[in-house]
């Protein structure tokens, strides 16, 4: 067995923050050394934990929207790699997801990102931005400036459609520069 395999292995059998956690840990993350583009996420929502599977519901079809990708490329993480900043769904907190997890992030993404090489990374929303990308002072500053080799996303959730609607440039001029960037990728 490689050493991704193995870190894979690892990182789903996690029970590093168990005790804070309102479930039983359930890491979800889809991963591989080809990957060509790596999203770096927040934390999986409850849907998520209940099936497995990152982004499965609303805010994944507004990503893949966004993306201008199917399902099975999503979904292929020889394609598209999904690593989020906490592993787990860390519950509730006033009515919302609960941010992730504090020790998930610097507990296992540097030994991930000694595998995974891709040619385009998306941070999607704020949490991975201020862990990666501290030098911007909000997330919409962050989203203005996308580079050659990484794009920042507001989440795609619903919560977020104020966001969306008071910024309409992000839409209509990154949304672009993002799907030729994806397509650039995933060609390569």
């Amino acid at each position: 067995m490689e050493g991704h395999e193995k870190l894979v292995i690892r990182a789903k059998n996690c029970t590093l923050c168990a005790p804070h956690l309102p479930h039983k840990p359930n890491p979800i993350l889809n991963t591989a050394p080809s990957t060509k583009i790596l999203i770096i996420g927040q934390a999986p929502g409850l849907k998520a934990h209940e099936c497995g599977v990152a982004f499965d519901d609303p805010s994944g079809d507004r990503l893949r929207n966004w993306l201008s990708v199917s399902r099975e490329t999503f979904y292929n993480p020889s394609l598209i790699s999904v690593l989020p900043m906490g592993f787990c769904f860390p519950g509730y907190k006033n009515g919302a997801d609960a941010p992730p997890r504090k020790e998930c992030a610097p507990a296992w993404h540097n030994e991930f990102l000694f595998y995974l090489k891709p040619k385009l990374t998306l941070y999607v929303g704020r949490y991975s931005q201020q862990y990666y990308l501290p030098q911007y002072k909000t997330l919409t500053e962050a989203v203005r400036t996308p580079t050659d080799t990484q794009f920042v996303l507001p989440h795609p959730s619903g919560r977020n459609n104020r966001w969306i609607a008071k910024n309409p440039w992000f839409e209509l001029t990154i949304i672009p520069q993002l799907q030729q960037a994806i397509k650039s990728a995933l060609l390569s």
